[in-house]
């Protein structure tokens, strides 16, 4: 077992909303995320901290200064830490009205509120505010020139309020959010915001499905009849991809995927978040984590201070299984004995 102590080991508490609700399966509480989170534990080893989705119904994030510190206070009861959160944008779509991007913008803002309370409050050292377009990439290809102009505006903007809270933005590159939607649209987009306090998040399940061209064939990077059991074809385009968006990356979601896309409740088909133990699993994922905290060199780019496990739509019978947490916890352990420092 390795002593390396960076980076921080982190799990998502979001997985417990996304995909589900009224249309899907029941909302898991936050109390739950929160208990499993840090009942588990590997060879003496526990997780470090949680990423917050400020999502009803488990964050108010209309609530007060006093509801986040009750809310931190329990969080630091579980001896867990916050890192990355998730601004609620998408009442807000970009590609919207000019309301829609005024709430996109606010919603930041109150984002970056609750991570100064939780800073203040001595429970959030690291971490950076997440966000994407609320939009569709059918919404973005109406109008790309025009898309693409709204979408930099309000990016910027959101910059802007951020950097008044000293917090940086990582935008999520995924496969159903116009405009980020594919490897180049996500560079395309990181340097026409050209802000110094935005990033890429890189979430190893989302990334993998760049290189397949869902929602943007034009920009696919793998034959169309790739056999998965070729990993030097497979391994020649995560270096490609992460050669594009490494140098953006300052917030990293460890995943797996099968090369298939999934969508539950209301969320649309994006990469389908596989489990760690998924024997159609197509990514090695503690070697392949490397070309995200390694530059091309071999080098650590140390970039984060902190990883996090993103598993969102699994069912809840597999989510509310002790089994699984520990099964993600040992992965995210490998991950670190591969790739951290102290």
């Amino acid at each position: 077992m390795s002593d390396h102590t960076y980076p921080k080991l982190h799990n998502a508490t979001w997985p417990g909303i996304v995909g589900k609700g009224p249309d899907s399966e029941p909302v898991i509480p936050l109390d739950t995320m929160l208990e499993m989170t840090a009942a588990a534990e590997v060879d003496g080893v526990k997780f470090d901290g949680v990423d917050l989705g400020l999502l009803d119904p488990h964050i108010n994030i209309n609530g007060s200064d006093d509801d986040f510190k009750k809310l931190a206070d329990k969080i630091a009861g579980h001896n867990l830490n916050v890192g990355s959160l998730v601004a609620p944008i998408w009442g807000g779509p970009v590609l919207g009205s000019d309301d829609d991007r005024k709430t996109f913008v606010e919603m930041v803002r109150k984002a970056c509120h609750f991570g100064k309370v939780l800073r203040e409050h001595g429970v959030r050292s690291y971490g950076v505010i997440r966000i994407d377009t609320a939009s569709s990439p059918e919404q973005w290809a109406e109008d790309i020139a025009g898309s693409n102009k709204l979408i930099v505006k309000t990016f910027q903007e959101a910059c802007d309020v951020a950097a008044d809270y000293n917090e940086k933005l990582a935008a999520e590159g995924e496969i159903c959010w116009g405009g980020m939607h594919s490897w180049k649209t996500m560079v395309d987009t990181l340097e026409a915001v050209d802000r110094s306090n935005i990033g890429f998040q890189a979430d190893m399940s989302h990334t993998l499905l760049y290189l397949l061209g869902y929602n943007r064939p034009e920009d696919r990077i793998l034959p169309q009849d790739f056999d998965w059991n070729d990993r030097e074809t497979l391994e020649k385009g995560l270096e490609k991809v992460t050669q594009a968006l490494r140098p953006w990356t300052i917030d990293f979601h460890v995943a797996q995927n099968d090369g298939t896309v999934h969508g539950t409740g209301s969320h649309d088909k994006t990469g389908r978040h596989c489990l760690a133990t998924d024997p159609d699993g197509k990514l090695n994922v503690a070697h392949d984590a490397g070309y995200w905290l390694r530059d091309e060199n071999g080098n650590q780019t140390k970039s984060f201070e902190h990883i996090c496990w993103d598993g969102c739509m699994f069912d809840n019978d597999v989510m509310e299984k002790q089994q699984t947490w520990n099964d993600i916890l040992a992965l995210m352990i490998k991950v670190r004995e591969q790739h951290g420092w102290d």
